[in-house]
């Protein structure tokens, strides 16, 4: 850790109309600040993460500014375990991790916006004997910033100097709201069932949603049973993409998209989502069942559909609990060749996962972008011949491995910036992000009852044992290979991959090392589609006619003709395929 100087704190003054109240000083070697929590909303003790955050302006709140790009604000995190409520936690240097500065001790001078969060964990006592204690997610997906029942403070304004020493007094008098569920409508159903294989793993109920479309016409045609169409993705609080009315002419068009850089974007996907209903409903579309999945879990906001030692058999509960209990209840064909997955990012590896430890229950995957799908790279990392995941190895110069980018290459930020983000966040694999929920489904579990790391979080040294787990259980491209003479013939014409060529995340590494697989060894041939967008960023999924920021928002129409060709060339002899095409 770098060398601690001494603070100042000079005044605390509320944004929201309070006087400005001097900060007592202590004998402390740096900045501190104390946190109480409310006496009327805290049981006895808590347990969880306790956060502080820092921001050098009040455009909104300081908790809503961190971020892995170079604009982010300033965090830091401790764990808190069975601690009194009574009384109030102090977050120092010693105790705290930060980022993007590590060290507390080490903020620079200046005014800033400060804001405190207590991230709220519960106990569980798995079927594996192991007992943890983690954030059960409470209808938000597994967001502490908004996650329901977190107490925060309101964001005050502090002074810092290199001066003098002091203590930020801050309470976590304010609690997020619970969320507005989602209402039923004509075309759109909601559904939850508890799940009895993971009840059991977790020791407590533990449940499934799913939102579901109906077709046009389901309540006029009683007799006719339906394809299902899966849509992978991270959670979703509503079904999204669909609406029954167009965006009002005169809607705000001010807001700006800096992922795309354009003005409106949320007109454009209002009238996508119009565009989509039109298409749903018209005369010639086919008709089938979408459902989007909920299956956010207590380390993020959806389980990666399969079986995990941390996370539980969410595969099973997924396959054989909830994707049955649907298509009974709104009349699903119900067998594996009338059922498809496609999905981006998270969700093109999901598709493309249960595609493969589920080959006979779906008949097509159309994956995009999807996640690592060979370890070789693990975006800019090989897990089995890198020693380290943040620099590049050499004998005198440490270069840090790339993060993210944008199309031309720039640097967003390195892959050590995004793992230190989520440390700040959370220790054991609990920070509800990226990097720790690849760590807690891909890995086995520790002595600890945690996730073991696939790399030691603060040094980015790989653990070649747990690599070698994470090969044999999760390295799609490698279980493939390995396992082909029983898989292929099973997958002939039912893998389909789609990467833009300069995804954000190098996600097309991994895809180029399938294709190599796919293509040049496969006996029998796999019969499917390996296609990429010329740089074309996250999360490219196919079309080459448009523009990124369109083509994502056509997921459920982009694969209509390649799963009509599938489904009449499939269907068990004697099948009916046109009772759904009214």
């Amino acid at each position: 850790m770098p060398l601690k100087l001494p603070f100042i704190l000079l005044s605390l003054t509320c944004l929201f109309g309070f006087s400005n109240t001097l900060i007592a000083q202590q004998n402390n070697t740096s900045l501190q600040f104390s946190i109480s929590f409310r006496a009327d909303k805290a049981p006895p003790t808590v347990d969880g993460r306790m956060m502080i955050f820092l921001a050098d302006n009040n455009k909104t709140e300081p908790r809503f500014q961190i971020k892995d790009d170079h604009d982010t604000q300033l965090m830091w995190g401790a764990d808190v375990e069975n601690h009194p409520a009574a009384q109030a936690f102090v977050l120092n240097a010693s105790n705290s991790f930060g980022y993007p500065v590590i060290d507390l001790s080490q903020v620079p001078e200046g005014e800033y916006f400060v804001q405190a969060l207590f991230h709220r964990y519960e106990t569980f006592q798995r079927a594996d004997g192991h007992m943890v204690k983690l954030p059960m997610d409470r209808g938000e997906g597994q967001n502490f910033k908004i996650a329901p029942g977190n107490w925060y403070s309101q964001p005050q304004k502090i002074r810092i100097s290199h001066s003098q020493t002091g203590v930020v007094n801050l309470s976590l008098s304010e609690e997020n709201p619970a969320l507005a569920q989602p209402t039923d409508t004509k075309y759109i159903k909601h559904i939850q069932i508890k799940s009895e294989r993971l009840s059991q793993f977790w020791g407590r109920p533990i449940y499934l949603g799913a939102h579901v479309l109906l077709p046009e016409g389901f309540d006029e045609h009683p007799d006719v049973k339906y394809p299902l169409a899966i849509f992978h993705g991270h959670f979703p609080d509503d079904f999204g993409g669909f609406s029954t009315e167009p965006p009002a002419p005169d809607m705000d068009t001010s807001d700006y998209s800096e992922r795309f850089g354009i003005y409106g974007y949320k007109k454009i996907m209002a009238q996508e989502a119009y565009n989509f209903y039109k298409t749903w409903t018209s005369k010639d579309f086919p008709r089938f069942l979408i459902i989007e999945i909920q299956h956010a879990t207590q380390f993020y906001d959806d389980s990666y559909a399969v079986n995990s030692a941390n996370l539980g058999p969410y595969g099973d509960a997924i396959v054989y609990e909830l994707i049955p209990h649907i298509e009974k209840q709104f009349r699903g064909i119900g067998q594996g060749w009338a059922r498809f997955m496609y999905g981006g990012s998270t969700g093109g590896w999901e598709a493309l996962a249960a595609q493969i430890f589920y080959p006979d229950e779906f008949n097509g995957c159309f994956a995009a972008c999807p996640d690592p799908i060979d370890f070789r790279a693990y975006t800019v990392v090989d897990i089995y011949k890198d020693k380290n995941a943040y620099y590049y190895e050499s004998d005198f110069k440490k270069t840090l491995r790339p993060g993210k980018r944008n199309y031309l290459g720039q640097l967003a930020c390195t892959l050590q910036d995004m793992n230190y983000r989520e440390l700040a966040q959370g220790t054991k694999s609990r920070s509800g992000d990226q990097w720790d929920i690849w760590q807690a489904v891909y890995s086995p579990v520790g002595a600890d009852g945690y996730p073991k790391p696939i790399w030691d979080k603060l040094t980015g040294e790989i653990d070649k044992e747990v690599a070698n787990y994470w090969r044999e259980n999760y390295d799609l491209r490698y279980i493939l290979e390995r396992d082909w003479a029983t898989l292929g013939p099973k997958l002939q014409g039912k893998i389909h991959l789609y990467c833009g060529d300069m995804d954000n995340y190098y996600l097309n590494n991994a895809v180029y090392l399938m294709e190599d697989f796919l293509r040049k060894t496969t006996n029998p041939p796999y019969n499917g589609l390996v296609d990429y967008g010329d740089r074309a960023e996250h999360c490219w999924n196919g079309d080459h006619t448009q523009p990124n920021y369109i083509s994502r928002l056509r997921y459920h129409t982009m694969y209509v003709n390649k799963i009509l060709e599938r489904l009449e060339k499939t269907a068990p002899a004697g099948t009916n395929t046109q009772s759904w095409r009214y």
